[in-house]
């Protein structure tokens, strides 16, 4: 790669690594994130501060040592106390503020980046789009995101930035100490003299860029085994997740086998990924282990000629010694954190592929025209075009009106489209193309109940009210929907706590979502095969009891279903067949 080319990747790192700083700073807690930095900077300028009168104290102490003066030794020590202590008080509250800075900081970001999440359906448009692009295809594991890389990126950032900060005050504050210590350094080439001010300095320069530059080629693949790890190891944990929700399904199937070799497979991927990862560090360490231990005789061997000829005394030594060190650990900041910088740039081009992913989805955002109130108590489809994730179309939809009132059945051969319908109609699928004229009551009386129900960990109460507040209803009211919707035994069981997607029966749960749709008393009732797990009798049971409180609301119902029995609770039916130009459409036909 070109340097051009470095410096443009560069760039486009610290822009990205800048976007994801910036907003906490300017968020609504930008005064108290801004005291908190502030602090931090002041207590390590103050850090820095301590080093450089603990360099001067090296130079007095040694001197007395070699003077063998007793008293100016004895003073120094009780110096030295008050310096120690002070850079004590200076460690511990620089580590407690760094540390609630980064906690801050972190539940701020966790916190507006859920609510994004959440927010018009992205999770489940997210979703959509990634598996029309394919599994792999970013941003993977979003849940990861979240919990981890959220994290990673706030202990990252404010850690280096502040060792950065910390390197770069040190640099200035002693490089001016090193530069008149050190003395110049002649030399005849040629039969002319020369000398070099600031000798020390200039090995350490010298020293430092050739250990920088050396560990970058080094360490540099560090930066995409870091990226992979991170994804390897939160598709293992997802996997895992998914059999602990699907455990019966895969009991049922005897899929163990295969699951060992699926989860073998990622957790292969893991070690394999870990122990490329494990001999790039291996490589660095050597490199950098080396480089720290000869910095540590370096400066003595650079010195020493002074030193032996009586130009300077062991307290100068030893001050020499001190000042190159600090000014060495300044300039081999890059050096020493080159593994974190790896890890760091890795979280946050993860952090950044997330962010992109809202903005391609306000940029390719599908789900376009209009929605009006109609001009009565009705729902009336004047346009609905509905697209596949790729582009493709699956179904228009025309004409189609649904008073108050109607019951109406929607068939068709499976995988036409009749699911995406609803979703079209409850405004979560983004490839479509609307023109609807919706009832007043729409958008807070109308409820879908698909075939496979959501229920939050947690009070059965809580399951049965979702996503409303258990506390909304009382327990007679819950309890009496329990009843209507054939689940006597959990009457006694609203305060028990439970996974009660897991822990109920596919039929249990179809009924328990009947139950929400019993307390709740929707006008316009949406139901997508939420029954195809009952027997015929309770499905008979639940509908005419569906129907009874839609008529006492005047409110409708509109289902999806393949068994004929269910066609017995409808008037009307909207009937999906293939057209002959422009795909499939709908006829309304009587019942």
């Amino acid at each position: 790669m070109k340097l051009s080319e470095k410096l443009q990747a560069f760039r486009e790192f610290a822009g990205k690594a800048w976007r994801l700083s910036t907003p906490y700073f300017s968020s609504d807690e930008k005064w108290r994130a801004r005291g908190l930095l502030a602090a931090i900077v002041v207590l390590n300028l103050g850090a820095v501060y301590m080093l450089v009168l603990l360099n001067e104290w090296n130079r007095v102490f040694y001197d007395a040592l070699q003077n063998k003066d007793a008293a100016v030794f004895w003073r120094e020590l009780g110096r030295f106390a008050w310096i120690a202590f002070g850079l004590i008080i200076i460690a511990v509250y620089r580590f407690y503020l760094t540390q609630l800075l980064q906690m801050r900081w972190r539940s701020w970001m966790t916190r507006h980046y859920l609510d994004r999440w959440l927010a018009h359906q992205r999770f489940y448009q997210m979703e959509l789009a990634r598996y029309a692009r394919g599994e792999n295809a970013p941003p993977d594991n979003p849940d990861q995101r979240l919990a981890e890389d959220m994290n990673l990126f706030t202990s990252y950032t404010v850690g280096l930035s502040m060792g950065l900060l910390n390197a770069v005050v040190t640099l200035v504050s002693f490089v001016g100490i090193l530069w008149t210590l050190s003395g110049s350094f002649g030399f005849s080439f040629q039969g002319t003299d020369y000398s070099i001010p600031g000798f020390m300095v200039w090995m350490a320069v010298l020293y430092c860029v050739l250990g920088s530059i050396a560990t970058h080629y080094i360490g540099r693949p560090q930066i995409a085994l870091n990226f992979q790890q991170q994804r390897y190891e939160a598709d293992f944990r997802h996997h895992l997740v998914r059999v602990r929700e699907y455990s019966e399904s895969i009991a049922l199937d005897k899929g163990e086998p295969v699951e060992r070799q699926q989860l073998g497979l990622r957790f292969t991927d893991v070690l394999g990924n870990y122990l490329k990862l494990l001999n790039a560090q291996k490589r660095l360490t050597w490199f950098t282990a080396g480089f720290g231990q000869a910095a540590v005789v370096f400066p003595f061997i650079v010195a020493a000629p002074r030193f032996f000829s009586g130009a300077i005394q062991l307290g100068e030594l030893m001050q020499i010694a001190s000042a190159f060190g600090r000014v060495q650990d300044s300039l081999s900041w890059f050096v020493d954190n080159y593994s974190s910088l790896a890890a760091w740039r890795a979280t946050t081009d993860r952090i950044t592929s997330f962010e992109d992913s809202f903005a391609e989805l306000r940029r390719q955002d599908h789900a376009t025209g209009s929605e009006s109130a109609s001009d009565g108590d009705s729902l009336a489809i004047d346009d609905l075009q509905l697209a596949l994730p790729g582009g493709a179309a699956l179904l228009g939809v025309h004409g189609l009106r649904l008073a108050a009132g109607d019951t109406v059945l929607v068939k068709g051969p499976s995988g036409s489209g009749k699911s995406t319908l609803f979703r079209g109609l409850a405004g979560i699928w983004p490839w479509a193309q609307r023109a609807l004229r919706l009832p007043p009551d729409f958008a807070t009386r109308a409820m879908f109940l698909p075939q496979r129900p959501y229920f939050p960990n947690g009070s059965l109460r809580d399951a049965l009210a979702y996503p409303e507040p258990a506390n909304k209803h009382s327990d007679a009211e819950l309890q009496q929907a329990l009843r209507d919707a054939l689940l006597p035994d959990l009457v006694p069981r609203l305060d028990d706590h439970d996974a009660w997607g897991q822990k109920l029966s596919g039929g249990e749960q179809q009924r328990l979502a009947i139950a929400r749709a019993l307390l709740k008393r929707p006008r316009w009732l949406f139901v997508d095969e939420a029954t195809s797990a009952l027997d015929e009798a309770a499905e008979a049971t639940l509908y005419e009891r569906l129907r009874e409180r839609l008529r006492e609301q005047d409110g409708a119902l509109v289902s999806i279903a393949h068994r004929p029995g269910v066609a017995a609770w409808h008037e009307h039916q909207w009937v999906l067949e293939p057209g002959t130009q422009g795909g499939p459409r709908f006829v309304v036909a009587a019942r």
